[in-house]
């Protein structure tokens, strides 16, 4: 590795690779800019294998891109320039021989920054978590080539629903997060950023660092806002005072041990109203807390309750018999239409609103419950930036069309996962369904675009989504349905019966939907995922 050194604050030198990082990092570098786009040379190491390695040794790492021969353009001089400001210490820019890293730093500290640059894509993608991700790979794998922008400001993503089983002492945190340089598809191009304004009359959309990107078609796919600020007093004592949440990375650790410690007492867990993100991942804290208690020899001393906003059990009929069957195994306290309004850590007080009767005989009363350890699921509603977008529907979510997940007013605008404001449940599950849908959509829509004749029929979104419910350490009931509760089981009932708890579902929950997520969808693989489709006139 030959480094030339621009100034005290900066050095240059040819490729680098994975091996190089130590010496890098010893030589007291805190960042790395790469400006050598992929794909120059064969055996050229990609940005994103450098960046993983970077980021693990605790080097900062970024990647501007700009083409060999060719200046950089206002967009790259500056992102050169806020990586530079961003990164704390000596910074080593790399390209293939030097020169363009050495060229770029030149521009960037000594022309004068210009109005805020925009850039354009075919696709711009708002969001890089399941369903940012899972649509670029598979728009990539039907439309190589393509353009695309995800506009995503986080470095690590998570899987969320291995917390489940983090919070039960299965899986370790870790095996639920990976750098998001990482999960990113060959051929895209990451903006790390975050939206600020959707301006879907221009097809354009602000960036928090107020350049602009432009798209011929635009997915949005932010997920879901977790307010924890919504029930009083929570934010204040979580991971503390028996205050948990299986719905953070930090926090599900501390699930575990508070179920590990506690030998008696009271525990408390919740569901606040819907929409949620896996609305059956409330439950499932409590029968796999049961399920540990119960193989220590300490449930007994456990008084347990499970309180729910919602009317029912479970959203799904048929699921219901069989989770009431743990209900009562477990000798669960359950509570409908009961709402946690606020929490006391330091005194060990959850306050709820309950609702009983119905009609004009309903009436609320407030209800104080003390406890040892109270797991919360916190309200949860669309993100601020797209509730007051005008892609929004009333409900703030994405307003689109339930089949097509084509935006309700805008033709070029699509969306999937747990933004959207559709009927079905809000999982991964439905993730690995809606991105071929989207994939398959966008790609018609850039040939119609483009003025092709378009024969190809409009892919479906059937609603379907599955919840995989751990009833116990080692069987889970496989709930598995679409719009308006239809039964949509994936294997035959011989083979996996989904009312029924089993192990094989276990099997699939532990082992192997994990792999389909890390290297399936994300790699653009639809495994049992094929689209419905409607030929359009």
């Amino acid at each position: 590795m030959k480094l030339r050194s621009i100034n005290d604050h900066y050095a240059v030198s040819p490729q680098i690779t994975v091996a190089d990082l130590p010496a890098v990092k010893d030589a007291g570098f805190a960042g790395i800019i790469c400006f050598r786009p992929d794909g120059e040379d064969p055996d050229q190491p990609t940005a994103a294998e450098i960046g993983v390695a970077a980021e693990t040794l605790g080097l900062q790492f970024v990647h501007v891109p700009v083409r060999s021969g060719g200046e950089p353009d206002a967009y790259a001089l500056r992102a050169t320039r806020r990586a530079l400001e961003d990164m704390s210490g000596k910074v080593l820019g790399y390209c293939k021989g030097g020169g363009r890293a050495e060229r770029a730093y030149m521009l960037a500290a000594t022309t004068p920054a210009e109005a805020p640059a925009v850039r354009h894509f075919d696709v711009v993608i708002v969001g890089g978590g399941a369903g940012g991700i899972a649509a670029a790979a598979s728009l990539l794998k039907r439309r190589p080539g393509t353009t695309i922008g995800i506009v995503e400001p986080s470095l690590e993503h998570y899987y969320q629903p291995g917390w489940t089983l983090v919070g039960a002492g299965v899986f370790t945190p870790e095996q639920t997060r990976r750098s998001e340089l990482k999960i990113m598809p060959a051929g895209a191009n990451w903006l790390r950023n975050a939206a600020k304004t959707f301006h879907p009359d221009t097809h354009s959309v602000t960036l928090d660092d107020d350049t602009s990107v432009t798209y011929s078609v635009l997915v949005v796919a932010l997920g879901i806002k977790l307010d924890w600020d919504g029930i009083e007093g929570l934010a204040d004592t979580l991971g503390r005072n028996g205050v948990t949440s299986n719905y953070r990375y930090d926090l599900a650790p501390y699930t575990w041990e508070l179920v590990r410690s506690l030998k008696s007492g009271t525990a408390i867990f919740t569901q606040p109203p819907m929409p949620i993100k896996c609305a059956g991942a409330p439950q499932k804290a409590a029968y796999l807390s049961c399920s540990e208690w119960e193989r220590r020899g300490v449930k007994h001393a456990i008084a347990v309750a499970f309180d729910t906003a919602t009317p029912a059990l479970f959203g799904v009929a048929d699921y219901v018999p069989p989770l009431m069957d743990y209900i009562r195994k477990y000798d669960i306290a359950l509570h409908l239409r009961s709402k946690l309004v606020r929490v006391d850590g330091e005194r060990r007080i959850a306050t709820f609103e309950r609702t009983t009767g119905t009609g004009p005989e309903s009436r609320t009363e407030t209800v104080e419950c003390s406890f040892d350890m109270l797991h919360v699921v916190p309200p949860q509603t669309a993100p601020d930036v797209l509730r007051d977008s005008p892609l929004a529907g009333a409900d703030g979510f994405l307003s689109v069309d339930p089949a097509t997940l084509r935006h309700t007013a805008y033709e070029d605008v699509y969306g999937l996962g747990d933004c959207i404001g559709a009927s079905n449940a809000k999982t991964a599950a439905a993730v690995r369904k809606q991105a071929p849908v989207v994939a398959h959509n966008v790609v018609r829509r850039l040939r119609e675009k483009a003025g092709f004749a378009v024969r190809e029929p409009v892919a479906l979104y059937s609603g379907y989504g599955a919840c995989p419910l751990t009833v116990e350490k080692g069987k889970i009931v496989l709930a598995e349905f679409g719009y308006g509760g239809k039964l949509m089981p994936t294997l035959p009932e011989w083979i996996l019966k989904g009312t029924t708890p089993t192990r094989l579902a276990w099997f699939l929950k532990e082992k192997v939907m994990p792999l389909l997520y890390w290297y399936g969808m994300f790699r653009g693989h639809e495994i049992l995922v094929k689209p419905d489709f409607r030929q359009e006139d």
